[in-house]
């Protein structure tokens, strides 16, 4: 019911910058909450980002300086700005939007493909 379409990863040298999108789509009234989750290899995934439709954020402790989230309510799309990358920070990373309200009824989680990132030293 709800798709989420990520971009914007790749490879980047260590000190370098990138930007993810997710952009959600299917007939969306309103989102409660749009994050960023990521998985290293042998690793859980874990919570990086995420922002509320109110405007709180939470980030891990691990990005805090580096990394920015942002969302443009009117095209339902959730943005990452990371600086700084680290090559700790190589993962795929995931889009998540929770608590969403469609026309075909409410979605609690949704969850993207994964974009690869990866950070060279």
């Amino acid at each position: 019911q709800v798709q989420l379409v990520e971009s914007g990863g790749g490879l980047v040298q260590a000190g370098g910058s990138l930007r993810l999108s997710c952009a959600a789509s299917g007939s969306i009234f309103s989102i409660n909450a749009m994050g960023w989750y990521r998985q290293a290899p042998g690793k859980q995934r874990e919570l990086v980002a995420a922002l509320t439709s109110g405007g709180s954020t939470n980030y891990a402790d691990s990005v805090k300086g580096r990394f920015t989230i942002f969302r443009d309510n009117a095209k339902n799309t959730v943005y990452l700005q990371m600086n700084s990358l680290k090559p700790e920070d190589t993962a795929v990373y995931y889009c998540n939007a929770d608590g969403v309200a469609t026309a075909r009824g409410y979605v609690v989680r949704s969850w993207g493909q994964g974009t690869q990132v990866t950070v060279s030293s």
